[in-house]
């Protein structure tokens, strides 16, 4: 029986059942930030990391796409391992795109490098994007095509 001891005058059950206990708000922290982060500042710089670093590359022509992460990594990196696993991973896989995009401009003198550099840049913004939005719901996110130069 509910609260009281009465059922509603509608009848019993109400229409639509009874709500859930807690009101049908979710649970478990769900307007914090998300799991694995210490507070929203972790949050903020993980994007800034990934969303930074998409962003870096496709301004810069393919070349400084590992600015962003670095800055995220050494700003915020020694204070919260989650942000430097997110900084690091994005500063691995913009390093590798950077040097791709730089030996691609090189190329580019004799007519052949305009495809390495369009590669670099539309390849380090897709997966800085991708990666951006994995950590934004609080999961980490490993690339493809990286290697593991910074640890």
């Amino acid at each position: 029986p509910p609260p009281g001891g009465q059922p509603p005058s509608g009848g019993y059950p109400p229409p639509g059942g009874y709500p859930p206990p807690g009101g049908g708000y979710p649970g478990g922290g769900a307007y914090g930030p998300p799991a694995g982060y210490a507070n929203n500042d972790d949050k903020t710089w993980a994007l800034v990391a990934h969303f930074g670093g998409a962003a870096a590359m496709f301004v810069s022509g393919g070349v400084l796409g590992w600015l962003p992460p670095l800055v995220a990594m050494l700003a915020r990196g020694n204070q919260s391992p989650t942000v430097r696993q997110h900084a690091v991973s994005a500063l691995n896989f913009q390093l590798v795109w950077s040097i791709v995009g730089v030996v691609g401009w090189i190329l580019s003198c004799i007519l052949v490098g305009f495809l390495a550099v369009g590669a670099a840049v539309i390849i380090g913004v897709v997966f800085g994007i991708m990666a951006g939005v994995k950590a934004n719901e609080g999961q980490p996110y490993r690339y493809p095509m990286s290697a593991n130069l910074i640890k």
